[in-house]
């Protein structure tokens, strides 16, 4: 059964797959998500993931629908149902759908919990490198949870792609540089690797973190530390990190090019490491 999905205790194929129009997610973007890739069929960083997951559910005040270990049998059965060796799992969790549309919480409704898989496809911008541009961000001050909430996103995205660009960068006051509209990000210069802190600022990206271990392993001083546009656009190097991306090389910058325009020798060392790391079933 291939792209199949799970909506309260129904499975069937994702096309098929249907919640109520009076559900807060889509009245309000009331509700959180997660995204994780298969490899060989192996869920990659599944802990991980369902610890931001819980994270984002404790921000909204939302209980999870499942117990733990419900929830990962769960994704594990859906991916043997869609027989995909290297897959997509999307998780959604809203409050719920209740008898009338209110903005104050229902009381005694239950939460949706939407779980769907699909095929990975693999694509070429990973390899040739990226080339991003930079704009204020827009968002709200939660953007450490994993929320519904994704209109500032999708409009950095499509002005993007409107320039002709793969990836939105997104600044803070005074030129910071924040992450990407879907992406974590992170200069280097010499054997420095730099990436904006933790904080409501940014999303705690799983992808991020494994990107830092990566990068610590193969010796890089890895700094968790704010840094400008203007510092950026002197890099040796632009990395993003993401469950779709893995780690990917920026080439450029706001039409300027960086590294001379193609992928560098550290992108090159930390896809290797990270892909090896995708082989690890105790990753």
């Amino acid at each position: 059964m291939p792209d199949v999905a799970y909506v309260n205790g129904r499975v069937g194929p994702l096309a098929a797959a249907r919640v109520s129009v009076l559900d807060r997610g889509f009245l309000f973007a009331d509700g959180v998500y997660e995204v994780l890739r298969t490899y060989d069929g192996v869920p990659f960083q599944l802990e991980a993931h369902l610890r931001r997951l819980r994270q984002s559910l404790r921000g909204l005040r939302l209980p999870l629908p499942l117990p733990l270990p419900r929830l990962q049998a769960l994704i594990l059965d859906l991916l043997r149902r869609s027989g995909y060796a290297d897959a997509r799992v999307y998780l959604q969790v809203t409050r719920g759908a209740a008898p009338r549309r209110q903005h104050a919480f229902p009381r005694g409704i239950r939460p949706t919990l939407v779980v769907f898989v699909e095929r990975v496809v693999e694509d070429g911008p990973r390899r040739r490198g990226l080339a991003v541009v930079t704009m204020p961000d827009p968002r709200w001050r939660y953007c450490h949870l994993k929320t519904l909430a994704l209109l500032p996103n999708v409009l950095a995205r499509q002005a993007a792609v409107r320039a002709g660009a793969d990836e939105a960068v997104l600044l803070g006051p005074g030129g910071v540089v924040r992450e990407g509209s879907t992406s974590n990000v992170f200069m280097v210069r010499g054997r420095v690797l730099r990436t904006h802190p933790l904080g409501a600022e940014i999303l705690p990206g799983v992808s991020r973190q494994v990107t830092l271990a990566v990068a610590r392993a193969e010796g890089l001083d890895v700094r968790e530390e704010p840094f400008r546009l203007a510092a950026l656009l002197r890099a040796d190097e632009v990395l993003l990190s993401s469950t779709a991306l893995e780690v990917a090389p920026v080439v450029r910058v706001d039409g300027k090019r960086i590294g001379g325009g193609k992928p560098g020798p550290v992108a090159a060392a930390l896809q290797t490491r990270f892909r090896a790391r995708t082989r690890t079933r105790s990753s």
